[in-house]
C-alpha cells in the first residue's frame, strides 16, 4: 500500500486499518513465538540426556561433552550439623571457613571411617 494511499483515507478507515494490523500481528508474533520455543526445546533436549545427537553441537561449541566422573565420598563433616558434608574439591563450604577462621584445623573435621584403621597401621606391622 503506498504512502499516498494512507494520506488519503479518512481517521477511521486508518484506525480499522491500524486495529487489522495489530491483530495479524499479535497473531504472528504469537506462531513465531511457539515455533522458537519449539526449536529451543529441541536443543535442549540432547543435553538432558547427557550427549549431543546428530553430529555437531547446536550451540556452536566446538567443546567435547564432559566426561561423567564417580561420586566423589565426603571427607569433612559439619559437627553442628552433621548433614553438611564437603569432598576436600573445590571451594571450601561457608561453614568450614568459618571454624578454620576461628581457629580450628581441618583434621578435626575429617570423617572417620573405622576407628581401628588408623592405629592397625600406626606401627607398620602387616598381619
Amino acid at each position: 500500500m503506498r504512502r499516498q494511499d494512507l494520506e488519503a483515507m479518512d481517521f477511521e478507515e486508518l484506525w480499522l486499518l491500524h486495529e487489522e494490523l495489530t491483530k495479524i500481528l499479535a497473531e504472528k508474533i504469537t506462531a513465531e513465538k511457539r515455533e522458537l520455543e519449539k526449536r529451543l526445546a529441541q536443543l535442549n533436549q540432547p543435553e538432558q540426556f547427557g550427549g549431543a545427537e546428530g553430529g555437531a553441537p547446536a550451540t556452536g561449541s566446538s567443546q567435547p561433552p564432559r566426561r561423567k566422573y564417580p561420586k566423589v565420598v565426603p571427607k569433612y563433616f559439619n559437627p553442628l550439623k552433621p548433614t553438611e558434608t564437603w569432598s576436600g574439591r573445590g571451594k571450601q563450604p561457608r561453614w568450614l571457613v568459618a571454624a578454620l577462621q576461628s581457629g580450628h584445623t581441618l583434621e578435626e573435621f575429617r570423617i572417620r571411617e573405622n576407628t581401628e584403621a588408623p592405629n592397625r597401621n600406626a606401627g607398620g606391622h602387616e598381619h
